[in-house]
């Protein structure tokens, strides 16, 4: 069994899907839109084949959890696995450079991954990680 695809409710849905398609490398489909429910979607497809649906809906209330100070039980996280350190880093130094805040790392993690914590343009919490070999 594999996880077909993890959906994110967004106002900002062409930024998010940007930001995903750009500093992640992955591929948009084209959007569908529902005219009487207002309801539009992305699907992002990654090389591992994992999707990520990206929704906007009039009317969506917000979520209450604060990703950055005061996490809350359920989905926190959304984790980027790549090959080496070094790409871990780099990736690191693109967001940041590109004005995205990381929140820790890059670092050594006890339980055998090196990796760095950030958020997306509407605060959901990433990981870039791999593991670690010394």
């Amino acid at each position: 069994m594999t996880l077909e695809h993890i959906a994110i409710w967004t106002e900002n849905l062409e930024l998010l899907k940007d930001y995903y398609v750009n500093y992640f490398d992955g591929t948009s489909n084209e959007k569908y839109s529902n005219p009487s429910t207002q309801f539009q979607s992305y699907f992002i497809s990654f090389k591992s084949g994992a999707r990520l649906e990206i929704m906007a809906k009039p009317n969506i209330p917000n979520n209450r959890n604060d990703t950055i100070k005061m996490q809350h039980k359920g989905i926190i996280h959304l984790a980027f696995g790549v090959e080496t350190k070094e790409e871990v880093e780099e990736k690191a130094k693109q967001l940041a450079a590109s004005g995205f805040k990381i929140l820790s790392g890059p670092r050594k993690t006890g339980d055998g991954y090196y990796e760095f914590e950030t958020l997306d343009p509407d605060n959901n919490r990433l990981e870039v990680t791999t593991k670690y070999v010394e």
